[in-house]
């Protein structure tokens, strides 16, 4: 009973597999609208949001030196207060610029980075439909 099941899975796997072996795209190239839309959030990211944090973070870490070195002088309180902002800092630092490292890695793995996707880039196979 064991073989028979076996082989009845078996043929239906050999049944199937050439229409898992679609050579036409079934989607639109690039991903389409939801493709762009992911291209244009990566762009929008890249360009101006992780900059913009880093930038941000940039400003914590002077304030923080300034609390530290020149507010604090004979304050331990502002002095620890400003050790603690420059820490932070520079924990949020390295966060973003892991987290832009993994959104790029991720965009560059699936396609999503760089020119946008072409069926022309693409070497696809064509289906010539026979003259009657």
């Amino acid at each position: 009973m064991n073989k028979i099941k076996t082989f009845i899975t078996s043929a239906t796997l050999l049944a199937v597999m050439p229409m898992l072996a679609n050579a036409q795209p079934v989607l639109a190239p690039g991903g389409g609208d939801f493709g762009t839309l992911l291209r244009n959030i990566l762009v929008f990211s890249n360009s101006i949001l992780i900059p913009f944090i880093l930038g941000i973070g940039f400003l914590v870490f002077v304030w923080g030196m300034f609390r530290y070195f020149i507010a604090g002088g004979a304050n331990d309180e502002a002095k620890e207060q400003g050790k603690s902002l420059m820490v932070y800092a520079t924990l949020g630092f390295v966060l973003v610029i892991v987290f832009w490292g993994i959104v790029n890695l991720v965009a560059t793995s699936t396609g999503l980075s760089g020119k946008s996707l072409n069926v022309t880039d693409i070497n696809l196979p064509k289906v010539i439909p026979p003259t009657p």
